[in-house]
């Protein structure tokens, strides 16, 4: 295999770009299982002093990530995030007001590998989402698993992250006042095996409780499209079918997230390696529903019937709005 090698003359703002999005990834894939790793050894060696002290709190905290979290605008405003989003970059295109008097739930597509627009756009406070939607405040939801990894959990929460059960996006949406978004990346664990580049596949008809739950609450439905998601990563082959594929999903159902195996390309190098491509991410929505207006006299069969709506827009006119917005977006 030829290596392409990075030129030596490369400014020193990519270069931190370069080293805030491996920090990211590394961050991803590992802190979990070092915090855990440590919080171990505290139990082993007996440094009861400190793992008390937090087993008790972690009690005490256990219903923070379904009641809103705790965000910190410390954190977020790491200047490391900065540079995050320019690595891609990363942009948000308007489309539409959001009324900050109502709740909204995002239904965010694709997941992608790891999920860099959704974290970019929604989890800092460097994206223009802020600037475009004042008086707005976005939630992303997670797989509550992550919640309950010591130490880490506490990194996680502080970007504003929640619990993607039930109990949390209805803590969400019924918050008073208005202004708060529900992100939920409604793919979830299985779209992230079919992100490769070139292609979409996403998985909308098994998800139906978030509509329940828009109807329940008064929330308006905005479907949202991060273009650019699947380019980031290459993935091994893994067609349905294949025993790769099998290993994959049932590793899934046991441990509730995906393991797909990406690559892209190096720190000094575009072979190979674990940084994303530098592709960039733009992400697009469009309002579905509005809160109380369209479908409220089908409550009894409202489910069905907007689930059915929410196939229906399969995207188009999101893909409609990309083509007459993208040249003025991109120069």
């Amino acid at each position: 295999m030829k290596i392409e090698f990075a030129p030596l003359n490369i400014p020193l703002a990519r270069r931190l770009q370069t080293a805030a999005v491996l920090q990211w990834v590394l961050t991803f894939l590992l802190l979990a299982q070092v915090c855990t790793g440590i919080f171990v050894i505290l139990i082993i060696r007996n440094y009861w002093f400190l793992y008390i002290p937090y087993l008790t709190w972690l009690y005490f905290d256990r219903r923070t990530p379904e009641q809103g979290g705790r965000r910190s605008n410390w954190v977020r405003n790491w200047t490391v995030w900065r540079y995050f989003k320019d690595y891609f970059p990363i942009h948000v295109l308007k489309t539409w007001d959001l009324n900050p008097s109502h709740n909204y739930i995002f239904g965010f597509h694709p997941h992608g590998v790891l999920v860099a627009g959704a974290f970019g756009n929604f989890c800092t406070n460097y994206s223009d989402f802020k600037e475009l939607f004042p008086g707005c405040t976005a939630y992303v939801h997670l797989l509550p698993f992550w919640f309950w990894c010591p130490f880490f959990r506490e990194y996680v929460l502080s970007f504003g992250a929640v619990s993607v059960s039930k109990r949390s996006v209805s803590h969400v949406l019924s918050k008073e006042g208005g202004g708060n978004i529900s992100v939920i990346i409604l793919g979830g664990a299985k779209e992230s095996l079919d992100a490769h580049p070139g292609k979409f596949t996403l998985f909308i008809r098994q998800r139906k409780g978030f509509v329940k739950l828009a109807l329940t609450h008064g929330a308006s439905l905005v479907p949202v499209f991060s273009f650019g998601e699947n380019e980031l990563f290459k993935q091994v082959s893994n067609p349905e079918g294949s025993w790769l594929r099998t290993v994959q999903e049932k590793l899934q159902k046991i441990m509730g997230f995906a393991l797909p195996l990406f690559h892209a390309r190096g720190i000094f190098q575009y072979s190979f390696g674990i940084v994303p491509y530098r592709k960039p991410i733009h992400t697009v929505g469009h309002l579905l529903m509005k809160a109380g207006e369209r479908f409220t006299k089908f409550c009894t069969r409202a489910s069905r019937f907007q689930s059915r709506e929410w196939r229906k827009v399969d995207f188009h006119q999101i893909l409609g709005i990309w083509e007459r917005k993208s040249h003025s977006l991109l120069f």
